[in-house]
Order: structure tokens, then sequence, then C-alpha cells
């Protein structure tokens, strides 16, 4: 029996190169000022669909919210075998915290239509927070599975899986539709095929186009531009590489609850941690020892 599984993915700062410009004023992260990266636990997310696709047939939807720039991941996800990728991209959802993100991803998988799996990372590397899966599940009225090691079995409507659950494991059992979030010791990505790199590395959003010709065509008229667009839209979408592009209205979003309208969370207070001992200091397994220690860190207030 085939299955349709929607993947959420993410395009995230690379957090293993931060600078100095890594944080804004506001305490937000400064995305310009660090590498964009295929969000690592994403990965796993799609390859769990791509295999359950190549097991039982059916198909694999990639959806990812972001800037134009996020395309580079949509890309990404069609060298290693999604059917289909959509970008949801508008200005309009700019600062969305994890309460608006995930209603204009349900949004999206409502517009979608049918489908047995919808497919997480755990968490994205750019916040930590593991709440985006859960609230899209919440918000469709579907039952949600975290932590996913693996797919234990799937009979017809029913699947079972099993979860980490920190010092150990359980098989847990769902009817379908079903959100998973997925673990990255799920499984083993598998790698760009080259055949589909070679196919696929010119596929566009619309907006990309449009950056192409601005930056090709400077001095012609924005008329004679929009032109140029759409004919180069039109050529990509006859050879299959034009990938999808939706905005706030083509999944019917209530503006209300996106961006930052739509974001509860607030910041609170941004400290500047500095570090200014030098050295180390070894403490000796010991009571004595560790009591030197607490002393040191609390009541000479190295802490606080």
């Amino acid at each position: 029996m085939p299955y349709d599984s929607i993947v959420c993915v993410k395009q995230v700062p690379d957090t293993a190169n931060v600078t100095g410009e890594a944080m804004k004023a506001d305490g937000t992260v400064n995305r310009a000022a660090l590498p964009a990266i295929f969000n690592p636990e994403d990965v796993y997310a799609l390859e769990a669909a791509l295999q359950l696709r190549d097991e039982h047939g059916g198909t694999v939807t990639v959806i990812s919210m972001g800037p134009p720039r996020a395309a580079d991941v949509l890309r990404d996800c069609l060298y290693r075998g999604a059917d289909r990728v959509i970008l949801i991209t508008d200005r309009r959802a700019a600062a969305s915290d994890t309460l608006a993100t995930s209603y204009i991803l349900s949004r999206t998988i409502r517009k979608l239509g049918r489908y047995d799996f919808v497919f997480c990372g755990r968490q994205a590397i750019d916040g930590d927070t593991a709440q985006v899966g859960p609230q899209c599940a919440e918000k469709l009225g579907i039952t949600q599975v975290t932590y996913m090691e693996r797919v234990a079995d799937l009979t017809d409507r029913t699947v079972r899986i099993r979860r980490n659950v920190g010092n150990g494991w359980e098989i847990v059992e769902a009817r379908l539709p079903v959100l998973v979030t997925v673990l990255g010791a799920a499984n083993e990505p598998r790698s760009p095929a080259a055949k589909r790199v070679m196919r696929f590395k010119r596929a566009r959003v619309r907006t990309e186009l449009a950056a192409e010709v601005a930056d090709q065509l400077p001095s012609a008229a924005e008329e004679e531009q929009e032109t140029e667009v759409e004919r180069r839209a039109e050529t990509l979408r006859s050879r299959g590489l034009l990938m999808e592009q939706w905005d706030l209205d083509d999944v019917e979003a209530d503006l209300a609850r996106c961006g930052l309208s739509g974001s509860p969370t607030k910041v609170h207070r941004v400290q500047s941690i500095v570090l200014t001992k030098e050295g180390y200091t070894e403490v000796p397994p010991s009571e004595a020892g560790i009591r030197r220690m607490i002393h040191e860190l609390v009541v000479d207030r190295t802490l606080g």
C-alpha cells in the first residue's frame, strides 16, 4: 500500500561558525552574518520519508518556510530524491516564533490535502525548542509521535514506531495520519544522487528568477524584466524545474497569526557573557575537593 509523506525542513544558520556578529542588539539571530545550512535533523526526517516511499510506494513532498535563499535546501531535497518541493516565503511571515511558524506550516499542509505521514526533524539548531513539530500536529488535529528511532511495523493504516525515551525506548502504535519527529540516530541519510544533481541544479523558484533577471538586465524597464521572468519560468516549468513558491495568501493564512503579530514570544534580556579567567583548576575527586569547588562557584560568586 503506498503512503504519501510531507516533510518539513528548514534552512538554519551554521551555529558551528558563530562569530561576534551572530546576535543582533534585540537578542535575535543575525542570520546574514552566518552561513546557512540544511538543519541537520531534518535530513534524517527526509531520509525516513524516502525509505518509506522506497519500501511501500507513494510520494514525498517537502515544504520549507523561509526567505528565498531557503530554496537551496529544497534543491538538496530534490537531489536526494524528493518528488515535490514547495517554498513558503513572505515578508509578512518575518519574525515568526514557533507558534506562528507551526500555524503557517499547518495551513500549508492542509492546502496540500491528503497525506499519511508528516515528518519533521526533532528540533532546529537555531532555536533548539523542539516545539514546531508537536504544535503542527496539534493544529492539524492528528496524532504525534516524537523522538522516532525507527518504524517498527506498518500495516495498512496502523504504524508502530520505536521512540527514544531518554533512558531507553518504547514501541507506540498509532493510526494514520500521524506526525513524527525524527532523531539523528534514526537512519543514515543518503547522499545526493549525481544524476539528480545534474538534472535539478538549475531548478529555481520565481523569486530567484526575478533576482537573476534584475542582476543581468539592470537597465531594462520593470515590465521588460517581468516579461523575461515569466519567459524563464515557463521554460523551467516545461522542463519540470520550476519549484513551487507560495505566500501567506496561497495558504489562506490569518495574518494576525503570522509574523511578529502572531508571535507571543518576547526577548526578556540579552546578556553578553565574557570569560575573564585564564587557565584551569583541577578538582580532586573527593568531598573536600567538591566543597572547595562549590565555594569558588557560589560563595565567591563566580556564578551569579
